[in-house]
């Protein structure tokens, strides 16, 4: 039998080679669709006023050249306010963080004007959308621009704003021009926001940059430029591009080559053409009196040189002035500040002689005087009525003259000096507080030494008269003073000091206030009642000064005089002297200075114990100074609720007996008590005990009653008209010791019946 042999089993896997192809196929499949995600683009929308020129799946979106992006659907849009055309652009996936809501879309096409052509490469490749990256949020919807934007400030280079009164031929894109080679362009312009001038923003190439500086002038060079007189025409145009498409021009004025770089945030001012960029500096002046003068025609000139123009005036609706405006020279900027004067110059003949004689020839002029170009810069003036006086530099010695009025003064009159004719009156004007004139007076430089501190000034203007029982006397320092008026001055001191900064001096009224020697101070007093230009000022009897003139104080509450010192000025003009009013007092006890009632008031001067710091004002007392402090005696204080009647100059008795006054009263230092200062004469100081008992003995005491009738009693006449004090002192156990100097007692209202029964027994000095 054979033997048969056992199978061999083996597990087989359920894996076949059969499922490769479908797993390459899945590998291949997410590959593809990974990379379809990953090249994918981004759709946006954006809004366009007019689908024109725009085609599906042909017009691109180019950035820089590059394409980044294509429409791939249009559809209308009139649900919102505005009706236009919505377009689907697929944009590359790389320029997502670009997609703000600042970015700016437009489409560029060919486009013909004066400026010139853009969009000629459109020609060929068609229309297409061109894209500025912006700022912001993440945004996939957006509003094209109907035009292209301006440069961006970014882009290298000098960017400025210029302000014009109007845009003229100017445009987009229109040139600007140095030495005629265009440097820049105009990148976009638009109306101020006060809608009163245009505003252009304006690109310098950065090779060019540095061409601008702070005091470079910008004006409009579009069209041409005719200037045509007796001499020939004159035709001036920048480019034929100008011409065309319009442009502007620059350039930095010869005598600003210095000038610093600009600041790009300062705006430039666009002249109107090329005059007036080289005379373009404006400036306004008020004028009273315009007579003769010429919108366009009427120059202004400095030193006989034309540096501007009256370009227009504006006659005020009340018809009383003109509002003038000037076109002035570049030249003049630094010299239009405060302190720069305008007039208007016209001939003029009179007594002073003949000035303007110019004009007769070329018409009314304005005139200018520069003023110091350190000082603050200014464009608005107001026209002097006459001409100021001579510049400062001019030759010669220039004054100051002040003077209460001016007579028959005016510009042109001579300054004589022993009748000899040294110089002239140049102006005259208010003084701030409208109180005086001030006259500006100029020397010929070969009499400049005959003035120095000691020198006086006075109005010999017309005839002085001067009459009494001798005669009459009738004075003029010359014929052409007494027509024209006149200054004339004396030096007595040819050795006095000079004063090398402007001089000042007073205009005297007559040669005999000029000259009178003494120092002047002033006083100021309550009230100007009997006081008056003439009042004496004495001392023991002697004048020693007289009062000028009376005026109120600023405040108007007090008057202040001022005078003039003519004696022992050391001592009275100094630190320490005292003045006072004497006027007539009448009373039925006291009566004084009736001298006065005939002569007037006069004050009185106590002056310095010695000569010290030399002082000028004073303020008048409203009495006569007590004069305790060269009298000997026992002073004392007495202290009191009221003053009532007492006052310096009350005696203090004891027993009826005069033996003292009250010299002086104060408020106590808390103000609750006033203070009486007496003194008591040596002799009777003894009868002053530390339990003295002081009271006001002024007036009447009345006791009365039924039984015992009507008793009256006064200290005496005096007390009772003006006041007094009387005291008493104890019985000798009870007096107390002698009063120091200074003690202060209590003053009482009324007497005790018992301190009149003291009698104490003192022994007083012979």
């Amino acid at each position: 039998m054979t033997e048969l042999q056992t199978a061999k089993t083996r597990r087989t896997t359920n894996w076949s080679a059969i499922w490769i192809l479908p797993l390459i196929a899945l590998l291949i499949g997410g590959w593809l669709a990974w990379r379809a995600y990953e090249q994918a683009g981004i759709e946006i929308q954006v809004f366009f006023a007019s689908g024109e020129g725009i085609q599906v799946n042909k017009t691109e979106v180019i950035y820089k050249g590059m394409q980044i992006g294509k429409v791939v659907g249009m559809e209308l849009d009139d649900k919102g306010s505005q009706r236009g055309v919505r377009a689907t652009i697929e944009m590359d996936k790389s320029v997502e963080p670009q997609l703000r809501s600042n970015t700016r879309f437009w489409v560029v096409k060919p486009s013909v004007s004066l400026a010139g052509i853009t969009g000629l490469e459109t020609l060929v490749s068609g229309n297409y959308i061109a894209v500025s990256p912006g700022d912001g949020e993440s945004e996939r919807s957006f509003v094209a621009l109907t035009e292209a934007p301006p440069l961006s400030d970014s882009v290298p280079g000098l960017h400025l704003t210029l302000k014009a009164e109007r845009l003229g031929s100017l445009n987009r894109d229109s040139p600007v021009f140095y030495k005629q080679i265009q440097v820049g362009k105009v990148k976009s312009y638009n109306l101020a926001e006060d809608q009163t001038t245009v505003e252009l923003k304006v690109y310098i190439q950065p090779e060019f940059a540095s061409l601008v500086r702070k005091h470079t002038r910008f004006w409009n060079a579009s069209g041409v430029s005719i200037d045509a007189g007796l001499s020939g025409v004159k035709v001036r145009t920048e480019s034929l591009t100008s011409i065309v498409a319009g442009g502007i021009a620059f350039a930095t004025p010869e005598h600003r080559k210095d000038s610093p770089a600009t600041d790009p945030t300062l705006p430039f001012r666009l002249y109107e053409d090329y005059d007036a960029a080289q005379a373009g500096i404006k400036a306004t002046i008020k004028l009273t009196d315009f007579d003769g003068l010429e919108a366009g025609r009427t120059p202004v000139m400095y030193k006989g040189v034309q540096v501007g123009t009256l370009k227009t005036f504006k006659i005020e609706e009340d018809l009383t002035g003109a509002t003038a405006e000037l076109t002035l020279d570049p030249r003049t900027e630094d010299y239009l500040v405060e302190g720069t004067d305008f007039w208007v110059v016209r001939p003029s003949i009179s007594l002073a002689g003949i000035s303007g004689l110019e004009a007769l020839v070329k018409g009314n002029y304005i005139a200018i005087r520069p003023g110091d170009k350190n000082a603050k810069p200014r464009r608005d003036f107001v026209a002097r009525a006459k001409a100021p006086p001579l510049d400062l530099a001019a030759p010669g010695l220039h004054l100051v003259l002040f003077s209460d009025v001016l007579g028959s003064i005016d510009v042109g009159s001579p300054i004589l000096y022993r009748q000899v004719k040294v110089g002239s009156i140049q102006s005259y004007q208010f003084s701030r507080d409208r109180k005086r004139v001030v006259l500006g007076a100029h020397i010929e430089p070969e009499y400049a030494n005959l003035v120095n501190s000691s020198t006086r000034f006075w109005n010999a203007s017309g005839i002085r008269i001067t009459g009494g029982l001798s005669g009459i006397e009738v004075k003029s320092d010359s014929l052409q003073s007494l027509l024209a008026g006149g200054v004339v001055f004396e030096t007595p001191d040819m050795k006095a000091p000079v004063n090398r900064k402007i001089q000042r001096f007073t205009l005297h009224e007559d040669r005999e206030s000029a000259l009178q020697e003494g120092t002047a101070i002033q006083i100021k007093v309550p009230t100007g009642d009997g006081l008056s230009p003439g009042t004496a000022i004495r001392y023991k009897g002697l004048d020693v000064g007289k009062i000028e003139t009376v005026e109120l104080t600023d405040d108007l509450q007090a008057v202040l005089l001022h005078a003039r010192i003519t004696k022992a000025q050391a001592r009275i003009a100094s630190v320490g002297s005292q003045f006072w009013v004497v006027k007539p007092e009448l009373g039925l006890i006291r009566t004084a200075n009736l001298e006065t009632l005939v002569s007037g008031q006069y004050l009185e001067v106590l002056p310095a114990d010695k000569p010290g710091k030399a002082q000028t004002y004073f303020e008048v007392r409203k009495q006569a100074p007590s004069v305790q402090a060269s009298e000997t005696g026992l002073k004392l204080v007495l202290s009191t609720a009221r003053r009532g009647s007492i006052k310096p100059g009350v005696l203090v008795s004891y027993r009826e007996v005069p033996v003292g006054k009250v010299t002086d009263f104060e408020l106590g230092p808390t103000s609750d008590r006033v203070l009486i200062h007496v003194l008591i004469e040596p002799r009777y100081a003894p009868l002053v005990r530390s339990s003295s008992r002081f009271w006001n003995a002024s007036g009447i005491g009345v006791d009365a009653g039924l039984f015992k009738g009507l008793k009256v009693r006064t200290e005496s006449l005096e007390a009772l008209l003006e006041g007094g004090i009387a005291f008493a002192t104890p019985d000798n156990p009870q007096m107390g010791g002698p009063a120091q100097p200074g003690q202060t007692f209590a003053l009482h209202d009324e007497l005790n019946e018992e301190w009149l029964k003291w009698a104490p027994k003192i022994v007083l000095e012979k």
